[in-house]
């Protein structure tokens, strides 16, 4: 028998104010993990979104599901000059939250005890709203979705995320089997998770259900334990299942979070040469299609995690497809993240020294090493201090390659751009620079 909504929401709410999550230590925080920030900068999904560079200073901003506000902390590290407000069910959580943002000298914040349907009472529009780890526990993750929808400015973005049920089959089986045992009919606590360790530790280790959801780190944390196998109301979801709950929401698809290890294409030893079926069938793939065939190859990630916001009319163009008078008249911004002590020092460096840049020391976004010529990484130092137009990158990069290495003759202005501009569209892949057209 279905468990009623209220009845569950009044579960998940016992649960967190018995043991509010996430359990990380107030003096803890994201402030130089550079990968972390920039996830959570509004920056980061409206450029996605809109080809557009946008300044946090004055905006508004939603941690809805805040807990402990560890996330609300990253918000606002990430966010320089805007506001969090935070909301959650579980009050024990938002005081912890509170004492988190007051720890780091946080300023602009506030906190406030609400379900997610009751955010219209807040009487605010949002410029970005963090939905992180809630919307599978919600009983209606529909209408979470639309109450959120419902406070969001009309350019807004929403960042949420599901349980993938591909990737955590075996917890799944796992909580069957608690529920099974009747370890999940009340709030779990410290008797249900004593109960449940006795019972791994009493397996076999080849079972499969303790290779698949037991770990050292489950011997000692019992916040790993209820985030995972004693964890009320947690569902998982497939892509197609994501995207219907988008669609019923009235809400449109931005991107993946971390989009450069969602791309289906990576999963193949060589793309270019691709078996027949599959070189006919990819054109014909929408992006939903691709995203649920990555799923099922390789269900890596534990979050269904993306950006979503209202419906819009604009369609554009990848950077990638843009004709050379396009590039003419842009804006090349350095991601805000960058702009740290370190990696203007490290770049400057690299130019003096005449020595590769290794920018994924400073930001690791994909699973490799990421590293700019020297020559080249010259262009970006102007970009530590504004945004350059593509002329200005190329002009620069002349003034100190004016001469070609193996012709021992000027470089022409076509080779230069065309350089300057390789250099760019790998970067603006990455997630480093974004390019505005002015």
């Amino acid at each position: 028998m279905a468990v009623p909504a209220s009845e569950l929401l009044e579960k998940i709410r016992q649960q967190f104010d018995s043991a509010p999550y996430p359990c990380i230590p107030v003096e803890d925080s994201a402030k130089d993990n550079s990968g972390v920030l920039h996830l959570h900068s509004l920056v980061t999904p409206y450029y996605l979104r809109n080809q557009k560079f946008i300044d946090t200073k004055d905006k508004l901003i939603l941690d809805a599901g805040c807990g402990t506000g560890y996330k609300s902390l990253t918000l606002a590290f990430a966010n320089p000059g805007a506001k969090v407000i935070g909301v959650d069910l579980s009050e024990p959580s938002i005081q912890l939250a509170e004492k988190r943002l007051q720890y780091h000298s946080v300023e602009n914040f506030e906190f406030h005890t609400l379900l997610l349907e009751d955010l219209p009472k807040l009487g605010l529009e949002f410029d970005y709203i963090n939905c992180d780890d809630v919307l599978y526990l919600l009983p209606d993750a529909v209408a979470g979705l639309q109450a959120m929808k419902s406070v969001l400015k009309p350019d807004g973005i929403i960042r949420v995320n599901l349980h993938s049920q591909l990737q955590r089959e075996w917890y799944y089986r796992a909580q069957n089997l608690c529920k099974f045992m009747g370890l999940m009919d009340g709030n779990p606590e410290a008797t249900e998770i004593a109960t449940l360790r006795e019972i791994m530790k009493a397996l076999k280790n080849d079972v499969r259900l303790k290779v698949k959801t037991w770990n050292p780190i489950n011997e000692e944390d019992d916040g790993s334990i209820l985030a995972n196998h004693l964890l009320v109301g947690d569902k998982g979801s497939t892509i197609p299942e994501f995207f219907s709950l988008l669609r019923n929401a009235g809400l449109e698809f931005v991107s993946m979070v971390n989009w450069q290890r969602w791309d289906v294409m990576d999963l193949f030893k060589d793309p270019d040469d691709l078996p027949a079926f599959l070189a006919l069938s990819f054109p014909e793939l929408s992006q939903e299609e691709q995203l649920h065939l990555f799923e099922q190859l390789h269900p890596i990630h534990r979050l269904i995690d993306l950006w979503c916001g209202h419906p819009q009319q604009q369609q554009l163009t990848p950077i990638s497809e843009w004709a050379d008078q396009d590039w003419e008249n842009v804006s090349i911004h350095l991601h805000p993240v960058l702009k740290t002590p370190d990696f203007r020092e490290d770049l400057i460096e690299s130019v003096s020294q005449m020595r590769p840049l290794v920018i994924s020391k400073h930001l690791s976004l994909i699973d490799q090493v990421v590293s700019i010529d020297s020559s080249m990484a010259l262009s970006l130092v102007p970009l530590l201090e504004q945004p350059q137009s593509m002329i200005s990158l190329v002009e620069r990069w002349k003034q100190v390659r004016p001469i070609d290495p193996v012709t021992m003759k000027a470089v022409p202005n076509e080779q230069a751009f065309y350089l300057v501009k390789l250099m760019i569209l790998r970067l603006e892949g990455l997630g480093y620079v974004m390019v505005e057209r002015n």
